[in-house]
């Protein structure tokens, strides 16, 4: 009997990374997808909404929405992926980790881990920061990209 397949959430700088070839990690984020990583992945609506964010901020890749929500359909038909749901507010997903959160730009990551612990999941990511919040408990919940 073997093990059931670790469930894989992607945070934005995956994504990020996986769609641009010229992303310094591009390479990297192509090899776990294409590897054990990507039998079961996937997207929140909040990292796909950030995805189309940034995707389409002329500052940073400039694509239309229609190009930018292209590309997305393309990562969504990769096989493999699965949507996560988000049901439960910020407060609950992130209660684990509130000790270890100093700064606003650990909001995100502290909910995104916090529905990866929830979903018995693995948040990707290439953050180092989040090991850090994750703490000694949660550590086996977050794959970091190097």
């Amino acid at each position: 009997m073997s093990l059931p397949k670790p469930k894989h959430l992607a945070d934005l700088n995956v994504l990020m990374a996986l769609t641009d070839e010229n992303h310094l990690h591009h390479a990297r984020t192509v090899e776990w997808l294409d590897g054990p990583g990507g039998h079961n992945w996937g997207v929140c609506a909040l990292t796909a909404a950030g995805f189309l964010r940034l995707a389409t901020n002329p500052r940073i890749r400039s694509a239309s929405i229609e190009e930018a929500c292209d590309v997305l359909a393309t990562l969504i038909d990769h096989p493999g992926y699965r949507f996560w749901p988000i049901v439960d507010d910020w407060a609950t997903l992130a209660a684990p980790f509130l000790e270890r959160v100093y700064g606003h730009q650990q909001i995100t990551d502290a909910y995104l881990l916090g529905l990866a612990v929830k979903e018995g999941g693995v948040l990707v990511t290439m953050d180092k920061a989040i090991r850090s919040l994750a703490g000694n408990r949660y550590s086996q919940n977050v794959l970091l990209l190097k």
